[in-house]
């Protein structure tokens, strides 16, 4: 298809910004207003995001449900880690996620705050970066989704979803999910509520009509600005991330 003026990932960073908002703004009427209120205690959010990888919410939940029963952090710590992998068995990927929690937990016991992650609520954003990505497997999304979540930082978790439609959209050049985060801070307002409410309304919209493949271009409220759809109409390609 033929597009009128420059596709949006070649515009300057002000119309990228600008974009953002008016993604924001037109996906709450499909999805509502999000309040940006802690959906659970921090540790429990930290470990749930790992769990959560490549897992339905679902299933992340039953197996966050099923490690617990083994008994208190230390207790988790303790178990051998095959019988850590049986308890998340429900999360994709069991058997690396088990050691990668394992490990986590030691390096957060053996921290001054101990299992406490409060001290991040006022720790630097960068410090607080940095604390949560040393610790063994814990990446840049999962750090960023629990200071946002918890502690209202402003900083932008970047999932598939996300990732996928700002690129489609072009609110960012094609790259991967670490140099995203980078990318979408740069033209994104530091507001946790806005940042809160579009990382979460991004999430449905992929969900449920920009999906990785077949997407439904059709019923989406965000084609009249979109580079893929500009390029491609109601035949966008799968997503290749």
């Amino acid at each position: 298809m033929t597009t009128e003026g420059p596709l949006n990932v070649a515009r300057p960073d002000d119309e990228r910004a600008a974009l953002l908002v008016w993604m924001k703004d037109t996906l709450r009427p499909e999805y509502g207003e999000r309040p940006l209120k802690p959906r659970r205690e921090p540790l429990h959010e930290l470990i749930s995001t790992i769990l959560s990888q490549r897992t339905t919410h679902a299933d992340e939940e039953a197996a966050y449900q099923e490690l617990r029963m083994l008994g208190d952090w230390d207790a988790i710590i303790a178990a051998p880690t095959e019988q850590v992998a049986h308890s998340i068995r429900r999360s994709n990927y069991p058997e690396s996620k088990a050691p990668r929690i394992q490990a986590t937990l030691v390096a957060l016991r053996d921290s001054p705050g101990g299992y406490d992650l409060d001290f991040l609520r006022d720790l630097p954003v960068r410090d607080a970066l940095k604390f949560l990505t040393d610790l063994p497997g814990v990446g840049i999304k999962t750090a960023s989704l629990v200071l946002l979540f918890n502690y209202a930082r402003p900083v932008f978790p970047v999932d598939t979803h996300v990732h996928r439609i700002t690129t489609r959209v072009g609110a960012i050049p094609k790259m991967g999910e670490q140099a995203a985060h980078r990318a979408l801070l740069k033209v994104l307002p530091p507001a946790a509520p806005f940042l809160y409410e579009l990382h979460v309304n991004l999430l449905r919209h992929g969900q449920r009509v920009c999906s990785w493949h077949d997407p439904k271009c059709g019923v989406c409220v965000l084609k009249s600005r979109c580079d893929a759809h500009a390029q491609y109409g109601d035949q966008v390609p799968a997503w290749k991330g």
